[in-house]
């Protein structure tokens, strides 16, 4: 049969086919993006996954707030465990030396209270997003050692012991290494030595012994900085201090393939007896730029922009394939290795609220979670779905 556009000679009668046909294929285009907006009132990930290992999101104030209906939503139906994503780092939660502030903590714990939660405090010791205050004196000069120690204690004691019993969990310190395995030069570091971490745990554990303690890191799918990780466990073990488990960051890219060195990592944290969590798991879709490029401003360098932000308005079908399939080999990873692995959090709800976004520069549109800016779940959903799915009618 001839092509039916070949037949119509009539200049009228062919440009209206034309369009007739272009709204054909709009629609089925337009059908199958929405193919995998799974309804969710179906499914639920923490039901799913729950005799594998805890599953669940980090939250941002909006969220804790249940200001919008659809993301309530997806956090109370889809996660058994929860971590504020910034409102109990430290410059949000002690601001001021004379000055805590609670009020979404408390909501949080709440929220996670009334839903039966597992909660994650995150972070008690780290480099960043804490104020100069913490380690200078009135005229702005560095603290002693001593006046730091007790800066610390009371910070720890005090946020620790007002959530025991509601905080389940807590990452003491993070990100203390450098990716050389080597400590990271910090005023914590620079000031109290490298025993601050072993204070940090020791604190912790006096102010809440029941919590679950953590140290959590980014790239410990490099040897070297997963060496520099056994040394902290084995030291704090060698002192007799209390550490429960290791949080792998998991912030990775659609060209990350080093999966079998996050593997190995795995292997050698339960090795050491440590609980394994995977604690910020996003995939982004984006290059990452350059080093050369990460001071430029693309929102006026338009060359750039195509280069770097290529998905400014949405995101191709194929991309969105892509990611569903890293997520699915990202999961299988998971599931081969579920007696040492006892969650996995998703930095973030939604793409609208990830902080890739504008990362690590203005005007970057990124789309590394499971559900889209509308709340809707992706193909990426519906990838760890039909997985885990599969790998139950294997069992025997």
């Amino acid at each position: 049969m001839q092509n039916p556009i070949l037949q119509i000679t009539g200049g009228t009668m062919k440009y209206t086919y034309l369009i007739i046909l272009s709204l054909i294929i709009s629609a089925c285009s337009s059908s199958n993006m929405q193919n995998y907006n799974t309804d969710i009132s179906e499914l639920s990930l923490k039901e799913l996954y729950a005799d594998s290992f805890l599953i669940g999101a980090a939250i941002n104030k909006g969220q804790i707030y249940q200001e919008d209906k659809q993301t309530a939503a997806i956090v109370t139906s889809q996660y058994n465990t929860l971590t504020a994503e910034n409102e109990m780092k430290w410059e949000k939660i002690h601001p001021l030396e004379n000055e805590y502030d609670f009020a979404s903590t408390d909501k949080l714990v709440e929220l996670s209270t009334n839903n039966k939660h597992f909660l994650v405090g995150h972070t008690l010791i780290w480099h960043f997003q804490t104020p100069d205050w913490v380690f200078e004196d009135s005229k702005g000069n560095p603290v002693s050692r001593e006046l730091l120690l007790k800066r610390m204690r009371d910070h720890i004691q005090t946020i620790v012991s007002r959530y025991r019993g509601k905080v389940d969990a807590w990452d003491v310190v993070n990100e203390a290494l450098n990716d050389d395995g080597t400590l990271r030069k910090s005023k914590w570091l620079d000031i109290i030595g490298p025993e601050y971490i072993a204070k940090a745990f020791e604190f912790a554990h006096a102010a809440d012994p029941d919590a679950a303690l953590y140290y959590n890191d980014y790239n410990l799918f490099d040897a070297r900085k997963r060496q520099g990780t056994l040394e902290i466990v084995r030291s704090l073990k060698a002192q007799d201090l209390k550490i429960d488990g290791i949080g792998i960051q998991g912030h990775y890219g659609l060209d990350f393939d080093k999966l079998d060195e996050v593997e190995k990592s795995i292997i050698a944290f339960a090795e050491e007896g440590m609980q394994v969590m995977f604690t910020e798991v996003d995939i982004s879709v984006l290059k990452f730029p350059e080093t050369e490029s990460q001071g430029a401003d693309i929102s006026i360098d338009v060359e750039l922009q195509n280069e770097l932000n290529p998905f400014a308005k949405k995101l191709p079908l194929s991309v969105t394939q892509q990611q569903a399939d890293y997520y699915r080999n990202l999961f299988e990873l998971f599931l081969k290795h579920r007696d040492s692995i006892n969650r996995v959090t998703f930095w973030g709800l939604t793409d609208a609220h990830s902080w890739r976004n504008d990362w690590p520069m203005k005007g970057r549109t990124d789309y590394p979670l499971l559900f889209d800016r509308n709340n809707k779940p992706k193909q990426a959903f519906d990838a760890i779905v039909k997985l885990k799915k599969s790998f139950d009618n294997k069992k025997p």
